[in-house]
């Protein structure tokens, strides 16, 4: 579930009829859902697009890591853009965008072109999703705005229930002979229904801060930099790691370090330096990174388990992790409604606690039934870690950005974005290449031994990210204080 990108200041609202208000956060909420479908659907189908592109065992984790570093490395600057050029104007283009490259996806003639359209996919999704909620605060006064916002949590939730399933469902129908294609093509009705409504309701003014300007130089190195990470993490393996996949790796290192000195002497960093001397907020950007590093890891391995080396059709892998989609609907509403108020940072405790229990669990049931296992064998475990995910994403944004200032917060929230993208596509470059080292052919018994390895190493990573939580406040509204 993405970290909801936040205003920097809050914008003036803009006179517009409740209905046509109402009609926005329909077009909003539709790019979400679209956005959130997409970062995990292509999970389930990455062994069924191998077996129809071809590709190496790195094909799976570039379609997956594509989107969502190309979606990380968009929201940094995003938000700074939606001032320069218009929170409508590029609502609308990321939409469009985002629309034509699923088409393209799910055009895609070979495993390259499907690539390079997940990343612009990506890409246009940093677009249009950060302008989304300003949109929001723009044509909802204050008074309406919580009643506006309230569905929006348990709809994401369902989102991620419905995801897994619609993914297999589409799989197995293969309409019209589409197979893995159908899970992106469906979003060109959505997209072209969803754009021409946003042309027609989107307000005009979307409270843009004209004395916004955007650090070229800093984009740049933050952008080369990334990139010079994930590119041998992903690749390093598959090629028997030559020299350049190591120099690639301390070239980024090199250039995150000049990033930073670029926005200590830079006039309108892409990052404000003062969210950096918030120690909550600096323990904050390691807890997203180590979550969703290992949430990231887990979701891949768990479908390749099943389908690769289980022999599992996607449908039924769909199915199987019901419990799990369901168990962090449940906790996202129960944190939302009564837990994140009265527990406060015992919240994420206890969230990162469970979910380090379920991966421990599914390691031991891997490891005890081994080929034997059933979807019954699989679902306390599951429903175990998706709950206590669950529970830590509701509470997270207001702990880590909650002493930040009014002028801190819309870059904070959107960097907290960020980070969670790209420890994504860390995770599953990392522990991905981990995985698929040990299972070596992608056997029954490699990959279940290569699970149960993955499974340890996730579990590992929550009781590190466990560990940081103490040194956030008890409470978030301390934060403020």
């Amino acid at each position: 579930m993405s970290i909801t990108q936040r205003t920097s200041q809050a914008p003036a609202t803009t006179e517009l009829p409740m209905r046509t208000a109402w009609l926005v956060l329909v077009v909003v909420v539709t790019a979400d859902i679209m956005d959130l479908i997409d970062s995990s659907v292509a999970n389930l189908a990455g062994p069924s697009i191998r077996a129809d592109l071809g590709g190496g065992q790195v094909t799976v984790q570039w379609v997956l890591s594509a989107y969502t570093a190309a979606f990380a490395l968009g929201l940094v600057t995003s938000g700074r853009l939606g001032d320069l050029l218009g929170r409508r104007r590029l609502f609308l283009l990321g939409m469009t965008g985002f629309t034509l490259a699923s088409l393209a996806c799910g055009l895609a003639p070979h495993v390259v072109f499907l690539i390079v359209a997940r990343t612009l996919q990506g890409l246009c999704g940093s677009v249009m999703i950060p302008q989304g909620l300003a949109l929001v605060k723009v044509v909802f006064p204050p008074r309406h705005l919580r009643k506006a916002l309230t569905p929006v949590g348990p709809l994401m939730g369902l989102t991620m229930v419905a995801g897994p399933i619609l993914a297999g469902w589409l799989l197995h129908l293969d309409l019209f002979g589409s197979q893995w294609r159908s899970i992106f093509l469906i979003n060109v009705p959505f997209g072209i229904v969803a754009a021409v409504l946003a042309w027609r309701v989107l307000p005009r003014r979307g409270g843009e801060d004209p004395a916004a300007r955007l650090d070229l130089t800093g984009v740049g190195l933050l952008t080369a930099a990334s990139a010079l990470l994930i590119v041998p993490l992903i690749q390093g393996r598959d090629l028997g790691w030559p020299a350049w996949t190591y120099v690639m790796m301390a070239a980024a290192v090199v250039l995150l370090g000049l990033f930073v000195v670029s926005q200590r002497h830079s006039e309108h960093p892409v990052i404000t330096p003062s969210l950096f001397r918030k120690r909550s907020f600096v323990v904050g950007l390691v807890i997203v990174a180590g979550f969703y590093a290992s949430l990231s890891a887990f979701v891949l391995v768990i479908n390749l388990l099943l389908q690769q080396g289980m022999h599992w059709t996607p449908l039924r892998t769909g199915l199987t992790l019901i419990p799990w989609a369901l168990g962090t609907a449940v906790a996202v509403l129960l944190a939302g409604a009564v837990l994140a108020e009265k527990l406060g940072r015992a919240t994420l405790h206890l969230g990162l606690a469970i979910s380090v229990i379920g991966l421990l669990a599914l390691w031991w049931s891997v490891a005890h039934w081994g080929a034997g296992i059933t979807v019954w064998n699989l679902a306390p475990a599951l429903l175990l870690t998706g709950f206590g995910s669950g529970l830590v994403f509701v509470p997270l944004v207001d702990f880590i950005i909650g002493d930040a200032t009014p002028e801190e917060v819309g870059t904070g929230a959107g960097l907290l974005n960020a980070v969670q993208q790209f420890a994504g596509a860390i995770g599953v470059a990392a522990l991905g290449t981990v995985f698929f080292a040990r299972a070596g052919q992608l056997s029954g018994q490699s990959c279940l031994a290569a699970a149960e390895l993955v499974f340890g190493i996730a579990a590992g990573l929550g009781l590190l990210t466990l560990l940081l939580v103490g040194l956030l406040p008890k409470h978030a509204q301390q934060a403020h204080g």
